[in-house]
């Protein structure tokens, strides 16, 4: 497998079978997103003691909930007696967390607290629900299935919680969530993310959101750009103050492919009205996401981790992405819009303007993804080069190798070494 992954030319796209071979794809499972730190909720969703959501990825299923002293926890969804499958559902809410096959009872805190009919030395204590390591940022939930989890993650912590905090997502509550499956590797749905080379193609969404992503770093902008580069930037100057004024961290921090944990966080504007993302740039709700940032104009905080997350937070609202892979040609993309927990649907928002446009952008790079996967599948494909301002591709493409190398233990370059350290 090594040569396959060996075959890659830095700057270009993967070969083929690494998108959509199974044997890649149980790789993944098992090197990528069995052993990184994968977002899968926001602690709006287990907001009360008792909720939880379960997140499946091949044969794996891990139930994340909120126990009774209100601990964020998280446990393989396998029952200790014979192996049963415990909870089939999304999400919900419960007590306690019973085994229809022997109705063995566990808290929400993992502990056994019922098997009938046992030895008289059976001791319950040894058998709880066998733990997943978790972490929670600013409201965001993590977890990594891995017995010696990157330890990074306590630094990309403490670097981005400053940005998040001030949002105050913790106490949000959840207006809507989506799932919608894209006909693609998880990886193009991840790819399609971390560029706007193909931005024409999402109308509403570039409304307000500038189109010069990626090329405002480089040498490379196309002279049709030239006048929406610099509103961008004259915008920027302008939000500088207002960020000030509020005390929030605004500058970039890319760390995507020089860390295990890999991440990019930044503020930006936002064009016509700057406010949120709806067609006219004005705010979908009246209630501003946090009480304590009352102004309408902050453009928007951006954050990116690998290896399937990705957010935006404007003023009024903030929408999270997480990509599952479901099969090679199969990725689950789920989008959770949160407001602020006082607002009333109806009252403060209207559902439809406050998700309008990333629903419309979702199913236009649904339909990218579809095309590029049959593309590769074709044995026509061979990889392509990456542009200029397609750098956060690279640096995807650069940390999704560098992982596959160190977690199979495969000899990694100096370059790589470096980059994991």
């Amino acid at each position: 497998m090594c040569t396959v992954i060996d075959t890659r030319i830095v700057g270009q796209s993967l070969p083929g079978q690494l998108y959509v071979d199974q044997k890649w794809f149980d790789v993944d499972l098992d090197e990528i997103f069995a052993k990184q730190w994968i977002f899968v909720a926001a602690e709006a969703e287990i907001a009360e003691p008792g909720d939880y959501v379960t997140v499946e990825f091949g044969a794996r299923s891990v139930i994340v909930t909120r126990d009774n002293l209100g601990n964020v926890r998280a446990h393989h969804n396998v029952c200790r007696h014979r192996g049963a499958r415990l909870i089939t559902q999304a999400n919900g809410s419960t007590g306690t967390i019973v085994c229809s096959y022997h109705s063995w009872t566990y808290g929400t805190d993992g502990r056994l607290m019922y098997a009938e009919a046992q030895a008289p030395d059976f001791d319950k204590r040894c058998f709880s629900l066998r733990s997943v390591a978790v972490r929670t940022i600013a409201g965001l939930v993590f977890i990594c299935l891995a017995d010696d989890p990157p330890t990074d993650i306590d630094d990309v912590a403490r670097i981005v919680e400053p940005y998040l905090a001030p949002h105050k997502l913790a106490e949000a509550k959840v207006a809507k969530q989506t799932d919608l499956v894209e006909n693609g590797n998880w990886k193009l749905a991840m790819e399609n993310n971390r560029e706007c080379y193909h931005c024409g193609g999402h109308p509403e969404l570039l409304n307000v959101f500038f189109p010069t992503w990626g090329y405002s770093d480089s040498d490379a902008i196309p002279d049709r750009l030239t006048a929406v580069v610099e509103r961008y930037r004259r915008a920027t100057a302008e939000l500088t103050d207002t960020w000030t004024r509020f005390g929030l961290p605004y500058r970039r921090i890319a760390q995507l492919d020089s860390r295990p944990t890999g991440f990019h966080i930044e503020r930006e504007a936002m064009d016509l009205a700057g406010e949120s993302f709806t067609l006219d740039g004005t705010t979908a709700c009246t209630r501003p996401l946090s009480d304590d940032l009352p102004d309408r104009r902050l453009g928007r905080l951006s954050m990116h981790l690998q290896p399937n997350m990705w957010l935006h937070v404007t003023s009024d609202h903030a929408v999270l992405f997480s990509v599952i892979p479901i099969r090679p040609d199969e990725t689950l993309v789920r989008t959770t819009w949160l407001v602020n927990a006082a607002a009333v649907e109806g009252v403060d928002y209207d559902l439809d303007r406050l998700t309008g446009v990333w629903e419309i952008t979702n199913q236009q790079d649904a339909d990218l993804v579809r095309l590029a996967h049959r593309g590769i599948a074709d044995p026509a494909y061979v990889p392509g080069p990456y542009g200029p301002s397609e750098f956060q591709v690279e640096a995807f493409i650069n940390w999704y190798v560098t992982r596959l190398r160190v977690n199979l233990g495969l000899d990694a370059t100096p370059d790589q070494i470096a980059k994991s350290a």
